[in-house]
């Protein structure tokens, strides 16, 4: 695919995500019941493959890797230099604390482990439309999914994938180990959980974990994430153990 055929694509794509978009969240015309569900899948399936065509067409440009945007000395600090590690330690410890605290308590409850009857509660609390007042979930499609794992009765597996996943989180932040990882798939639970209309603690949570992600590459310096990053390297620069050995590049 050239690059004129890609930029069509990009284009074409981009008008379909945008006019879904407005299609949803307009308060004039409203997407009706039957296709909501098919409207807002469709839309983000768009909005996913227009970012990829993007990355591709960008790809193809020689002087792709360029800074355009010269960023703040002291951003480039907290999320590029390996002396910042030692700021985002306290961080990735409280962080990593709070989520294994979370998923030793469940997995500790009979009442998670023995067939998810605590999680199809919570569900069932957030699904509910009251008569009067704003019902705890927003947004329709995630009601409608919430909805589909009640009829299914997805509580007995899914509960275990909360408690091991709550650990697994918790266990990565406190070693150092993907810490990227760990952060990208805590800040993806609690954007679920506020989503099903529970504050808590996870704005606070959600903010660092976000700040966790960006600082990847230092997050974990203080920890396994020190020899573990230089030996597996990334998709697009493979280290060590994928047979192309090279020295961490820390600033």
């Amino acid at each position: 695919m050239n690059r004129s055929s890609t930029g069509t694509l990009a284009l074409l794509l981009g008008i379909a995500a945008a006019v879904l978009l407005l299609w949803m969240i307009n308060p004039w015309v409203a997407v009706p019941d039957e296709i909501r569900a098919v409207v807002t899948v469709a839309f983000w399936v768009i909005a996913v493959a227009l970012a990829i065509v993007l990355y591709l067409e960008a790809r193809r440009d020689p002087e792709s890797d360029t800074v355009e945007i010269e960023g703040p000395g002291f951003a480039r600090f907290l999320f590029n230099n390996s002396r910042a590690g030692l700021f985002w330690l306290p961080i990735r410890l409280f962080v990593g604390f709070a989520w294994l605290d979370a998923g030793w308590h469940k997995i500790t409850d009979p009442e998670w482990t023995s067939a998810g009857a605590a999680l199809r509660a919570y569900w069932e609390r957030a699904a509910a439309i009251p008569e009067q007042g704003r019902p705890p979930i927003t947004y329709e499609w995630y009601r409608d999914f919430i909805d589909t794992l009640l009829a299914g009765n997805h509580e007995t597996w899914f509960a275990w994938v909360v408690m091991i996943g709550e650990l697994a989180i918790g266990l990565g932040l406190i070693l150092g180990a993907l810490t990227g990882v760990a952060a990208f798939f805590g800040a993806f639970m609690n954007m679920s959980f506020l989503l099903a209309g529970s504050a808590s603690t996870n704005p606070i949570m959600f903010t660092l974990a976000v700040g966790l992600i960006l600082a990847w590459k230092v997050a974990g310096y203080y920890g396994v994430d020190r020899y573990l990053l230089p030996l597996l390297g990334t998709p697009w620069r493979p280290g060590a153990v994928f047979g192309e050995p090279r020295r961490a590049s820390h600033e």
